[in-house]
C-alpha cells in the first residue's frame, strides 16, 4: 500500500554508521480540542524526529545534533524549512549550528597556524547558511575574522580563506557594511593595491570593497581616494576572467557613486588610457565565454557611458546661444564652398533665403530654433545633426539635395527626420534611465568605437531615406516611416552586431519588404498558425481541400470560355468557344459570332474526347508560338498560350489557346491537368488552397480558442500492470 502523500520517504547518513532510512510526516495538523481553533502543529517535532535518529545510533544528548542537506550548500534544517524535504531526499546528522560556531570561532583564536587553516576551511562552506552565520555574528565572529584580515600575518590562504568568509557573513544583512572600520576598508585596500600575493586575494579584496561602496557612501568615498583607477585597469589586463570580474564590479560601482560631473571625467580618463579598446578585444573577443557577471558590468558601463548624454537631451535650444551651430548646418547643405554668406543682398532678402533653406532641411518652422525646443531630444538632436554633417558631409548633402528636388509631398524631411530619430534612439537605448540590478543586455558594437551614440544615428538616418524611398512615402506617411525603422533597429539591435559596420550591413539587408514578411510570420506564430499540431492538421486537409479546387475547376471548364483565334498578321478578329461536357468525357469547341450569347453543347460542331488527350503543353514550348518573335506582344502572348495535344489517327494533332486573362489560364490549365492526372500547380491554385486551409484550420479550432496548443503531444501512459478486467454486460443498471 503506497504511503500517504504527506510523507516522504529519506535517508539519514553520519560517518562511520550505516545510513537510516525513516518516513517523516510533513503535514501541519490541527489538534482538536472541543473550544476555539488552535494553530496548526507538525505532526513530529525534529526535535523528537533527531532524537529517534540518535537513539538508533546510540547517541547520547541529541540537543547537541542537527540535520543538513547533505547535497547543495549543506543548510540546515529547521521548522522553517522542513517544507523542503522531498520524497528521496538525503539528510546528514552533523553537529548542531551553535556549539558548530563555538568550536570553530575557538580554532581561529587559537596559536596554530594549522588550526586557524582547518577552521576556516570548514566555517567558508557554512558561513552561506543564515542559520549558522546568526550563531557565528552572535559569537563576534566578525571581530575574529577582521583581526585576522587587518593582522594580514599570511597573505596566502589563510587571508583568501577569512575575506570569503567575512563576505559570506555579510552577505546576510544581519550587521551593516556602514559599520566597518576605516582601518579595515584601508588595509582591504592595500590588498587591492598590492603585487605580491596569493592569486585569489586581490579578487576577493576586490569583490568586498564593491560591496562596500554599494552599502555605505562615506565608505564608497574612501574607496575611491584609495583605490586608483589605474589599478583597476592593471587588474582588467590580467587575463585571469575572476579578476577581471571584480575589477569591473568594482569599477562600476565607483562610476555609480559618483556625481555626474565626476562620472564624465572617470570616464573620460578611463576612455583616454584605451578602457574601451581592452574591453573590446580582449574581454568582448575573448576565446573564453563571458560570465553572465561580467556582461550585466558592461550593461552598466553602457548605461552610464549613455546616461552622459541626458543632459543634453533634457536641454531645449537657444535660439541665441546655438544660432551659429544652425547656420553651420545650413551652409553646409547649401552653400558652395568660398561664397560669403548672403553677399549683396538685402537683410530682409537674407533672412528670406535662410528662412527658405531650413525648411527645405527638413525644419517645421521658418525659425529652426522652435523645433528644437522639444525635450527630449533637445540639443542632442542639434548634435546628431552637426556630427553627421561634419564627419559624413558627402552623405549628408546627398540626403538634404535629394529630397530637395523631389515633389514638396514625397520629400523626406531631414530635420524632422533627425529630431524623432533621437527620440527613437533615446528610447531604444533607455537613455537616462536608471540601470537594472540584473540586465544583462549591452550591445558589443558600442564598446567597438568611439562617439558610438553618434555614429549609430549616422547609420539610422541614411536608413530613414533608404526606407522612405521603398515605402513611396507621403509627409502624411511620416509615423508609418518610424514606426518601420524603429523596428529595423530594434530588431538588428537585438542581434547583438559586434562592429558598427555589422550593424549596417544588417539593418540595410532589413528591407522594408523583409519587415512585412517577419510581422506576418510573426503574426502566424501568435495565431498559433506554425505551430507543429496544426501544421499537421493542415498537411491532413489538404488532400480533401484539392479535390474541392479540383471539383471547382472542372465545373468551370463545364462552364466553357470564349477565346480568341490570333491569326498569322496578329489579329484577333475571329472567336470560338469550348467547355467540357458534363460527364467529363468530352472537350467540345465551336466557331461563333461576337455579341452571341453562348452556344448549346449539341450547337457546338467539333469534339476532342478526353481519353485522346496525352499532354497539356504552355507558354513557348506550344505550336501556334513556338517560331515567333520576341516582341512585347509575343511575350504577352506567351503568359497566355497553351495548347492541348492529342491522337488523331497516326498523327499527333494540337488545340491551341489564348487565354483572355491570366486568371482563365490558371483556370483552364489547373482543370486539363486535373483531366490528365496531372497536379494542379499554378499559382492560382497555391492561393486558393492557401485561403481554404486557412479558413478551414479556423474553423475546426474555434472551439480551442484561448486554449494553448503544446508544441509536443502529450506522453502515452505505460499499459497497466495486468488486463484483468471487463465489464459484464449482462447487469442492467439501475
Amino acid at each position: 500500500m503506497a504511503p500517504p502523500r504527506n510523507v516522504v520517504k529519506i535517508a539519514i547518513k553520519m560517518r562511520d554508521a550505516i545510513p537510516q532510512l525513516i518516513q517523516l510526516d510533513q503535514v501541519t495538523r490541527l489538534v482538536p480540542p472541543p473550544s476555539a481553533p488552535l494553530p496548526h502543529l507538525p505532526a513530529k517535532p525534529l526535535a523528537a524526529v533527531l532524537k529517534e535518529v540518535c537513539d538508533a545510533w546510540s547517541l547520547t544528548h541529541s540537543e547537541r545534533y542537527a540535520l543538513q542537506f547533505a547535497d547543495g550548500h549543506r543548510r540546515y534544517i529547521t521548522e522553517n524549512n522542513r517544507a523542503e524535504i522531498k520524497n528521496g531526499s538525503i539528510l546528514c546528522l552533523s553537529t548542531a549550528p551553535d556549539l558548530e560556531a563555538e568550536q570553530l570561532l575557538g580554532g581561529l583564536q587559537s596559536n596554530s597556524p594549522e588550526g586557524r587553516r582547518e577552521a576556516l576551511r570548514r566555517l567558508v562552506p557554512l558561513a552561506s547558511d543564515m542559520i549558522f552565520a546568526r550563531e557565528v555574528i552572535s559569537r563576534n565572529g566578525l571581530q575574529i575574522l577582521g583581526t585576522i584580515i587587518e593582522d594580514g600575518d599570511d597573505l596566502g590562504e589563510v587571508l583568501a580563506l577569512s575575506l570569503r568568509a567575512f563576505s559570506e557573513l555579510m552577505e546576510h544583512g544581519v550587521v551593516s557594511w556602514e559599520t566597518l572600520s576605516i582601518p579595515f576598508v584601508r588595509k582591504v585596500v592595500c590588498y587591492v593595491n598590492m603585487n605580491l600575493m596569493d592569486a585569489s586575494v586581490p579578487p576577493l579584496a576586490l569583490g568586498l570593497l564593491e560591496s562596500v561602496t554599494l552599502s555605505s557612501p562615506a565608505l564608497g568615498q574612501l574607496v575611491k581616494s584609495e583605490v586608483p583607477l589605474d589599478r583597476l585597469l592593471v587588474h582588467l589586463q590580467v587575463m585571469n576572467q575572476q579578476l577581471q570580474t571584480k575589477a569591473m564590479a568594482l569599477l562600476t560601482a565607483l562610476l555609480q557613486g559618483a556625481s555626474p560631473v565626476e562620472r564624465k571625467h572617470m570616464l573620460d580618463y578611463l576612455w583616454q588610457r584605451n578602457l574601451r579598446q581592452f574591453i573590446y578585444k580582449n574581454i568582448i573577443h575573448s576565446a573564453a565565454p563571458m560570465g553572465d557577471e561580467m556582461a550585466h558590468h558592461l550593461y552598466v558601463l553602457q548605461a552610464l557611458m549613455l546616461g552622459l548624454l541626458e543632459p543634453r537631451m533634457r536641454t531645449p535650444l537657444d535660439p541665441y546661444s546655438q544660432r551659429e551651430q544652425l547656420q553651420v548646418l545650413r551652409q553646409a547643405a547649401f552653400e558652395v564652398e568660398g561664397e560669403s554668406s548672403g553677399a549683396g543682398l538685402s537683410a530682409d532678402r537674407r533672412r528670406s533665403l535662410c528662412a527658405r533653406e531650413f525648411r527645405k532641411l527638413g525644419f517645421s518652422n521658418s525659425n529652426p530654433a522652435q523645433d528644437l525646443e522639444r525635450v527630449p531630444p533637445g540639443l542632442l538632436a542639434l548634435d546628431n545633426m552637426l556630427y553627421f554633417s561634419r564627419n559624413a558631409p558627402s552623405a549628408y548633402s546627398r540626403f538634404v539635395l535629394e529630397n530637395s528636388s523631389r515633389e514638396d509631398k514625397h520629400e523626406c524631411p531631414f530635420a524632422r527626420g533627425s529630431i524623432q530619430l533621437t527620440v527613437l534612439l533615446c528610447e531604444l537605448l533607455r537613455v537616462g534611465e536608471p540601470c537594472s540590478e540584473t540586465a544583462q543586455d549591452f550591445s558589443p558594437m558600442f564598446f567597438g568605437q568611439d562617439q558610438s551614440f553618434h555614429e549609430l544615428f549616422c547609420v539610422g538616418i541614411q536608413l530613414l531615406n533608404k526606407t522612405w524611398k521603398e515605402m513611396r512615402a507621403t509627409q502624411e506617411d511620416f509615423d508609418k516611416v518610424m514606426q518601420v525603422v524603429r523596428e529595423q533597429l530594434a530588431r538588428t539591435l537585438a542581434l547583438k552586431p559586434t562592429s558598427l559596420e555589422l550593424f549596417r550591413t544588417k539593418v540595410n539587408a532589413l528591407t522594408y519588404g523583409e519587415v512585412l514578411r517577419l510581422r506576418q510570420t510573426e503574426r502566424l506564430h501568435q495565431e498559433g498558425t506554425l505551430a507543429p499540431p496544426i501544421l499537421e492538421l493542415r498537411e491532413k486537409l489538404k488532400p480533401e481541400l484539392m479535390g474541392l479546387i479540383r471539383q471547382q475547376r472542372l465545373l468551370r471548364l463545364c462552364e466553357g470560355t470564349l477565346f480568341r483565334k490570333i491569326s498569322s498578321r496578329r489579329r484577333q478578329d475571329k472567336l470560338w468557344f469550348c467547355c467540357l461536357s458534363p460527364n467529363h468525357k468530352l472537350l467540345q469547341y465551336g466557331d461563333m459570332e461576337e455579341g452571341a450569347s453562348p452556344p448549346t453543347l449539341e450547337s457546338l460542331p467539333e469534339q476532342l474526347p478526353v481519353a485522346d488527350m496525352r499532354a497539356l503543353l504552355t507558354g513557348k514550348d506550344c505550336p501556334h508560338v513556338r517560331e515567333k518573335g520576341s516582341g512585347k506582344q509575343n511575350k504577352d502572348l506567351y503568359e497566355l498560350a497553351f495548347s492541348i495535344s492529342y491522337d488523331r489517327g497516326e498523327e499527333e494533332a494540337y488545340l491551341n489557346f489564348i487565354a483572355p486573362s491570366k486568371r482563365e489560364f490558371y483556370l483552364w490549365t489547373d482543370g486539363l491537368s486535373a483531366l490528365l492526372g496531372s497536379p494542379m500547380g499554378s499559382e492560382q491554385t497555391r492561393l486558393d488552397l492557401e485561403q481554404l486551409l486557412t479558413m478551414e484550420t479556423k474553423l475546426r479550432l474555434l472551439e480551442l480558442e484561448n486554449v494553448p496548443i503544446p508544441e509536443r503531444p502529450p506522453p502515452v501512459p505505460p499499459p497497466p500492470t495486468n488486463f484483468n478486467f471487463c465489464y459484464d454486460c449482462s447487469i442492467a443498471e439501475p
